[in-house]
């Protein structure tokens, strides 16, 4: 829990920070949290793998703080997991039904929430 509230305050401190230079227009902050979070999860695998660090220290910095920062970031670890391992057509199913079910879901729960009053 400590992780991943450290995560989700360094996500809106990010936030804050790149909506207030590049302004509301496009959503900067989000694209540039995942690309980040996505990059620290790769170092942080790459480096657990050559030190031998610990379950514990996965599960605190990429479970818990990268998750609290982005969950894209898992998504990206997950896809090359599956890539690494040779299992394209899973990969290319993952990737495909996350976003396009992902958006989707996204606006059937928007719409079905305008059907009731505020």
């Amino acid at each position: 829990m400590v992780g991943g509230a450290i995560g989700a305050g360094a996500r809106h401190l990010v936030g804050q920070i790149m909506l207030a230079r590049l302004g509301p227009g496009f959503p900067w902050w989000t694209l540039s949290i995942n690309i980040a979070g996505s990059l620290l999860m790769g170092l942080l695998i790459g480096w657990l793998a050559r030190s031998g660090g610990s379950e514990t220290t996965r599960l605190f910095l990429g479970v818990g703080i990268l998750g609290g920062f982005t969950t894209f970031s898992s998504f990206s670890l997950e896809f090359w997991l599956l890539f690494e391992r040779g299992a394209m057509a899973q990969a290319a199913a993952y990737v495909l039904s996350s976003v396009v079910v992902g958006i989707a879901v996204c606006g059937l729960g928007m719409l079905a929430m305008r059907q009731f009053p505020a």
